[in-house]
């Protein structure tokens, strides 16, 4: 029998911070969001700098909240998956930052997470039966892009309007 293998993604690149724990790759067992929703409203869009901040407030309560929400300790976890780009800079280093100090602390292994393939490998946690090859319009901030999925790591943008 195979060690089940637990990750720890951070996603920090505009206004919500949210940690997620995933068993296997396809099995989410958290999945905290902390929104900033109402903090922008009142500016009629997301304020950089203030999204920034909110993150550094947030992260360490929301990844708390994850590992317990999966009944998974830090110590089970086998790597942190940030992302990495694209979007905000300030935002992206918070999470990033926060990532890199967790796994240098805990000795876990960190990879990098490219904002729009992750939105196309959330894809395979919804559809456990979808497998490369297959063309995925991706929408996500200003970006909307349509892209061929060659494989799990190949990817053939066809279009884009960023």
């Amino acid at each position: 029998m195979e060690k089940d293998i637990y990750t720890l993604g951070i996603e920090s690149s505009c206004d919500e911070t949210s940690v997620a724990i995933v068993k296997n790759g396809r099995e989410v067992l958290s999945n905290v969001i902390d929104t900033q929703i109402p903090i922008h409203e009142k500016y009629g869009g997301v304020v950089p700098e203030i999204a920034s901040r909110n993150h550094i407030e947030a992260i360490s309560r929301v990844m708390k909240k994850a590992l317990k929400d999966a009944n998974i300790k830090l110590e089970q976890i086998d790597a942190i998956t940030p992302t990495y780009g694209p979007g905000l800079v300030g935002a992206l280093l918070v999470g990033v930052s926060y990532a890199k100090a967790l796994a240098f602390a805990k000795s876990i292994p960190l990879v990098g997470v490219n904002h729009i393939q992750g939105h196309i490998a959330a894809n395979y946690i919804t559809y456990s039966e979808l497998k490369p090859p297959f063309l995925c319009i991706m929408m996500s901030g200003g970006n909307t892009q349509i892209i061929h999925v060659k494989d799990y790591t190949k990817f053939e943008v066809l279009r884009k309007n960023t």
